[in-house]
């Protein structure tokens, strides 16, 4: 099983002083990295990589990330995306068009999405996506 990882988690784990409460998303993460089974979007790929300060760190989660596979969309994971978006819009639930396109994108391809997003829990009412459960 694939997996799509959300910059939620990510950010956890990149964190210099990783808290304690979230060393099983951490393991968990580490686990789906080392069996192969994580997947990235381009846009997740350019939210980790956003705001890092120093260039040689860039350079070196840059290189490490190109390891992971990207996903390649299809105008069909946009035409969901905004599908999932009216969705949960008409049931009063609100998300960025990135959320929506990486439920979308999980879907058609049957992938679970790791986060730590209440966002993405609050969708999974209203939409047909599998989160992988956190245990903080």
């Amino acid at each position: 099983m694939s997996v799509i990882v959300d910059t939620s988690v990510w950010s956890l784990a990149l964190r210099r002083k990783a808290l304690p409460t979230n060393s099983s998303i951490v393991a968990t993460l580490q686990d789906l990295i080392a069996n192969d089974q994580v997947a990235l979007l381009g846009a997740i790929r350019q939210e980790i990589l956003s705001g890092i300060r120093s260039s040689e760190q860039f350079i070196r989660l840059r290189n490490y990330l190109r390891a992971l596979p990207d996903i390649t969309l299809a105008i069909e994971d946009y035409e969901l995306a905004a599908e999932f978006f009216n969705t949960c819009r008409s049931k009063g639930i609100q998300g960025s068009n990135t959320d929506f396109l990486i439920c979308a994108a999980a879907h058609r391809r049957s992938f679970s999405i790791f986060t730590t997003d209440q966002d993405l829990q609050n969708f999974q009412a209203h939409i047909p996506i599998v989160l992988l459960p956190t245990q903080s």
